[in-house]
């Protein structure tokens, strides 16, 4: 990946304010991979203390996204086709990280696996909670 590609993926990461009013923080940007973190907050989980599946989703179609994004060499825009996510476990833990791989990199489609865990405050701790399998397509 060019720095000025990994530069437009940062730009547009902290552009979204969405991204901003989770306080997700970019860990990894590469050629066909994206890692995202997001720390816990009582709006995201449920009475029991686990992160609501909805804010897994969301994190799943995001993440997904910017590695469809990695996967080209110029700037683009992608929107999801189809979203399918496995719960595994219940997501107890301090904070969401997502790791996404492009499976399939396609001119117009493209596949994705995400990889949802929650880590502890210190992140010495990792959990899998949830698998997903997510395509995209390139608009422009």
């Amino acid at each position: 990946m060019t720095p000025e590609k990994k530069q437009l993926i940062t730009d547009s990461f902290n552009r979204s304010e969405t991204l901003k009013f989770y306080k997700a923080e970019l860990l990894e940007v590469e050629t066909d991979f994206i890692s995202i973190k997001i720390p816990k907050m009582e709006m995201m989980t449920r009475k029991a203390g686990m992160f609501n599946g909805a804010m897994i989703a969301s994190l799943v179609d995001v993440s997904s996204g910017y590695a469809a994004v990695s996967n080209y060499s110029d700037d683009c825009y992608v929107v999801t086709i189809e979203l399918k996510v496995n719960y595994l476990r219940p997501a107890m833990g301090d904070a969401l990280v997502s790791k996404s791989y492009v499976v399939k990199g396609g001119g117009k489609i493209s596949v994705i696996r995400t990889e949802i865990y929650t880590v502890d405050e210190n992140g010495s701790s990792e959990t899998h909670v949830a698998t997903s399998l997510v395509t995209m397509m390139r608009l422009k």
